[in-house]
């Protein structure tokens, strides 16, 4: 018994252990004989040492000189990327830091060193500190404050006070969501730009794209105001008929008009975040409620998480405007304004809206990349959406890639992404900040996520 006992002991404490990552701030980091996906150009850098201090890649080469204690990691037939980004994610905005903590490790476990929190709340501010500081493991984190929507501002008055409140309590934006008047939005952005406060999310149905991209939008996300732009008579209709995104009349989008949208948006230098795989997940009628509900990474998210979600894929398909043959259309013209954004130039930016709707954090993001590719772009440029382009969005030009100097946010992955998207699921050990993740802890970490 007292054996037992004792290798119980251990065992526990082994598990307890593998969650506390090394420390690129305490020990030199290591990687040997890898394979090097830099990001900034489509190459693959073969047999490289990488070495990582202070949360920086300092050295990359085939022959490099690193300290004798370092943690040196053989990563022979592996290949080292850029970790990647979740520009559209929802932290959950409650009082309790644990619920918190959970969803950033589901991120940190899959490679997301970056993200966007889009429904801010006061304690998202401490979380960031937190993080930053190494007391909280997670992504480094940009978080908005609570939205601005038709519900949470009834006045201009209350919106100028919403924005400069924000501002003094330190959100990094401002968090759009529908149904603001336009009275209230050109007070609220007038106000936003005096206070140098960028603002982002969707698109009030009666503001319309061309006036928020002109206001100066951030990032317009889920597309949202597109396919509105592209609908004839337009003005014949109401919110509640054309549906969520446009989703019940999207399908007699005039695309000859697209260009002449993009060209708006891209003048004012305002960056998607599509977060297709909401309308793919969501809207579609290809996925049933059976077969999302039947993927491995639903076991994260608890019994009443996923019965919303079902309930909310339901009543959008019982609506009386849903026809399954006009969605699969309205889709596909949502795959077209993503493939024609990244052949103009228009900025895209890795979002898949998690958790949301059959979007378990950090897991969404391969479905999103592979939506990505689905509608047109090549692995590289869906990978270039949640690495360099987040970098450039956030004038960090250390971010998002693998060079000397670059902030040491990476993904070690057990085989090309370049030639197959889906490898970016195949981890096999990802540092945050400096901090390295083994593929043992990851695994742990994951266990006690497990919700059902």
């Amino acid at each position: 018994m007292k054996l037992q006992f004792t290798l119980l002991f251990l065992l526990v404490a082994l598990l307890g252990a593998a969650q506390v990552p090394v420390d690129s701030r305490s020990r030199e980091i290591v990687l040997k004989n890898v394979a090097v996906i830099p990001m900034s150009t489509e190459t693959v850098l073969e047999n490289q040492t990488v070495v990582v201090k202070n949360g920086f890649v300092t050295a990359i080469g085939p022959k490099v000189i690193y300290d004798k204690n370092a943690l040196v990691i053989d990563a022979k037939g592996k290949y080292l990327m850029p970790g990647l980004a979740e520009m559209h994610a929802h932290v959950p905005p409650v009082d309790e830091i644990e619920p918190i903590k959970e969803v950033l490790l589901l991120f940190a476990a899959n490679g997301v060193t970056t993200i966007r929190s889009m429904l801010g709340h006061p304690l998202h501010l401490e979380v960031r500190s937190k993080i930053k500081s190494g007391e909280i493991l997670g992504p480094r984190l940009y978080t908005s404050g609570p939205s601005f929507s038709g519900g949470s501002v009834k006045t201009p008055e209350e919106g100028i006070e919403k924005v400069k409140n924000q501002k003094k309590a330190g959100y990094d934006f401002m968090k759009m969501h529908p149904g603001i008047t336009k009275a209230n939005f050109e007070a609220i952005v007038k106000t936003a730009k005096e206070e140098n406060m960028p603002f982002a999310g969707h698109v009030s149905f009666g503001v319309g794209v061309k006036r928020s991209a002109e206001a100066g939008y951030a990032t317009i996300d889920h597309l949202d105001g597109m396919v509105e732009y592209l609908l004839p008579r337009l003005d014949t209709l109401t919110e509640q008929e054309t549906g969520l995104f446009c989703v019940n009349v999207g399908h007699n989008a005039d695309l000859s008009k697209l260009n002449e949208a993009l060209k708006i948006v891209k003048d004012n230098n305002v960056w998607f975040v599509p977060t297709q795989t909401l309308a793919e997940h969501w809207q579609s009628p290809t996925r049933s409620v059976q077969s999302l509900l039947a993927a491995p990474e639903m076991k994260y998210m608890s019994k009443s998480v996923l019965d919303g979600w079902a309930r909310a894929k339901e009543n959008t398909m019982k609506n009386p405007g849903y026809h399954p043959a006009s969605v699969l259309k309205f889709i596909d013209v949502r795959r077209k304004i993503i493939l024609e954004s990244q052949r103009q130039g228009v900025g895209l930016l890795l979002g898949s809206d998690a958790p949301q709707v059959f979007s378990v954090p950090g897991f969404s993001i391969p479905h999103e990349l592979a939506y990505l590719v689905e509608s047109g772009l090549t692995p590289y440029q869906a990978l270039y959406t949640g690495t360099v382009n987040v970098g450039k969005f956030l004038k960090q030009d250390n971010l998002g890639v693998i060079k000397a100097g670059a902030v040491a946010d990476l993904l070690l992955l057990d085989a090309n992404p370049l030639k197959d998207i889906k490898a970016v699921s195949a981890i096999s050990g990802v540092m945050l900040d400096g901090r390295w993740l083994t593929k043992s802890d990851i695994d742990n970490i994951l266990i006690k996520l497990v919700k059902n």
